[in-house]
């Protein structure tokens, strides 16, 4: 016996079908992408077939070079296949990453989610699981309204919002019950904690659970 992330007991034998994941994220200085391969990850270990994909930079490599963290993510993600409304609509679940810019998702990323009109019109968004994350230099730096109005977006898509809540008693350690977040600090050097690493564990997996038991 184990412990689903429902808090119930279930029967270490019981079989899902296989759910698509799909990992959206924007990341400048790199802790976006480490939350994604994790996620990415746990997926995998939930029995999704998972898609990763990162949302291209949209400013010029110049304008950060002086940027250490952002360049180094910059060229280890520049070649990796970069995220199109596609993967949206490939997935029945998604989990969305965006570093917080000004209490809100970051640039790029905001262009990305505009850039869906057409595939929102033909109502291929709607109808799929959806969770988020995020980061900021500072504790509360506006993760909590970057992830609140991220689902305002995917309430316009009619999708099926799964926040972790307080589900599982490590949300207690973390404390984000909107999604899962991280504090890179003012000089972006903070590297994920354990319960950041647990939290995004528990995300993956609940979403994934959660995706497997609906039927349109």
């Amino acid at each position: 016996m184990g412990i689903d992330v429902t808090g119930r007991h279930a029967r270490s034998d019981e079989r899902q079908p296989m759910t698509k994941l799909a990992i959206v994220y924007y990341s400048s200085t790199g802790h976006g992408t480490k939350m994604a391969q994790r996620l990415s990850m746990a997926g995998e270990n939930a029995g999704a077939e998972v898609r990763l994909r990162h949302i291209a930079e949209t400013r010029d490599p110049s304008t950060f070079a002086n940027n250490p963290a952002w360049s180094a993510n910059y060229e280890a993600t520049k070649d990796e296949p970069a995220a199109t409304g596609d993967d949206l609509v490939w997935a029945d679940a998604v989990i969305l990453g965006s570093p917080t810019r000004f209490g809100a998702t970051a640039g790029p990323f905001q262009a990305f989610m505009d850039g869906l009109g057409g595939l929102w019109a033909e109502g291929k968004l709607a109808n799929k699981v959806y969770a988020a994350y995020t980061s900021s230099q500072t504790l509360h730096g506006g993760q909590e309204t970057t992830l609140t109005a991220l689902y305002t977006s995917l309430m316009h898509f009619g999708g099926v919002i799964v926040p972790p809540g307080y589900t599982d008693a490590l949300k207690f350690a973390d404390g984000n019950p909107y999604g899962v977040s991280h504090v890179t600090g003012p000089d972006n050097t903070n590297e994920l904690e354990e319960t950041t690493l647990v939290a995004l564990d528990h995300l993956a997996q609940r979403v994934v659970w959660v995706a497997g038991k609906l039927e349109w």
